[in-house]
């Protein structure tokens, strides 16, 4: 069958979007996911891992209707933020410029993640590398205390805490997560952290915003299309999977919004519900099942796939994942055919032709490649 070039038949307009440093951004799959939406022509659409919500955003831009799910409380806060919101950008600027103002405090998150600058070097008395300055946790402390205090919404509360989190990201001391820290301060830790309005969109359309386990919504959503974008989890036989939780990289953001103080452990002093064996996603498994002989993640996708009320599947995997090639062609093969497939060879940050099945697994093999599958459901 003839390969065809998916960039030459459809023109799309990426809007902006915001969002933290995050691991499995999608941020340069935007322009490469609208397009196979528009492929599907939809109307409304579950973002069923929608992380910072990136995607969720252009698609909400775009003119869709979203359903944004994740189990995390900080992409609940980010969704809400962006997608529900009523209020015009100028009902925040006082909430904005009052929280600014607050004059640091030492508490708790600067008793635990706040480091004074000491000739370039992060780590302080206790020998622990730090995520942010000692300036920055007081402000965190101050704002966060007063957004408890204040009378607010649930969609004032997000714009708030949402605003708090974009700011803390900008003058951290990491490389994108927060289970490990950089060994001398970052040239934007010094800088002091500022608040602004989120840029976020009224929508005519009513979004829906819902923080469950995917497999727990599957039976009640029902949509014209559903995208899914899962954590890869690893193919390396060698690599511990506390590696590449999401829950460990970003426990942060979830004590911020939940501002619950809880217990914590490690280095990273990461939350205790963000702790391996607590905190793994089935998605991120590495073991095989034991009466089945099939990887675990592979039998999730398989679920997932079947199990999902929509006539198109757009699907985000990785060549790092734990399911190979043949087994992810297995698992679409069983509820549908697939209709494109884009390629991003992730090492030259291009985006190659449109390929059938036969073509795609053979360039699987290659590692650093993230391959979007628009799926059409039998």
């Amino acid at each position: 069958m003839e390969s065809l070039n998916l960039l030459e038949d459809i023109t799309v307009d990426t809007p902006p979007t915001e969002g933290i440093k995050y691991a499995g951004s999608k941020l340069k799959l935007l322009p490469y996911i609208l397009q196979l939406t528009q492929k599907a022509n939809p109307k409304t659409i579950l973002d069923g891992f929608s992380g910072t919500t990136r995607v969720a955003q252009a698609l909400a831009r775009s003119g869709y209707k979203i359903i944004a799910n994740d189990n995390a409380v900080w992409s609940k806060v980010f969704a809400t933020c962006y997608l529900l919101n009523r209020h015009p950008r100028e009902h925040y600027r006082d909430l904005i410029e009052q929280l600014n103002s607050l004059p640091g405090k030492d508490g708790w998150f600067t008793e635990n993640y706040g480091g004074a600058p000491n000739r370039g070097c992060a780590k302080q008395a206790d020998n622990l590398k730090k995520p942010w300055q000692i300036h920055n946790t007081r402000k965190l402390d101050a704002i966060r205390e007063e957004i408890d205090n204040l009378a607010l919404d649930q969609t004032e509360r997000a714009v708030a805490l949402t605003s708090l989190i974009l700011a803390l990201d900008s003058v951290d001391n990491t490389i994108g997560h927060y289970a490990a820290y950089l060994n001398s301060w970052s040239a934007r830790s010094y800088n002091e952290m500022l608040l602004n309005i989120p840029n976020f969109v009224i929508s005519e359309n009513e979004h829906q915003v819902l923080q469950d386990d995917i497999f727990n919504i599957l039976d009640s959503t029902e949509v014209d299309l559903a995208y899914f974008d899962p954590p890869y989890g690893s193919n390396n036989e060698k690599m511990p999977p506390s590696r590449v939780r999401y829950a460990a990289y970003y426990h942060i953001w979830s004590t911020i919004c939940l501002n619950d103080k809880p217990q914590i452990f490690g280095k990273a002093k990461r939350r205790v519900d963000t702790s391996d064996k607590v905190a793994a996603s089935i998605f991120e498994e590495f073991r095989r099942n034991p009466k089945t002989g099939k990887f675990i993640v592979v039998e999730a996708i398989d679920r997932l796939l079947k199990n999902t009320r929509a006539q198109y599947i757009i699907l985000s995997y990785s060549s790092g994942g734990r399911a190979t090639a043949d087994e992810l062609n297995e698992s679409i093969r069983k509820c549908g055919n697939i209709k494109e497939v884009m390629e991003v060879d992730y090492r030259k940050n291009v985006m190659a032709d449109m390929r059938w099945t036969s073509e795609w697994v053979r360039d699987a093999e290659f590692p650093n490649k993230e391959f979007l599958f628009l799926i059409e459901k039998n």
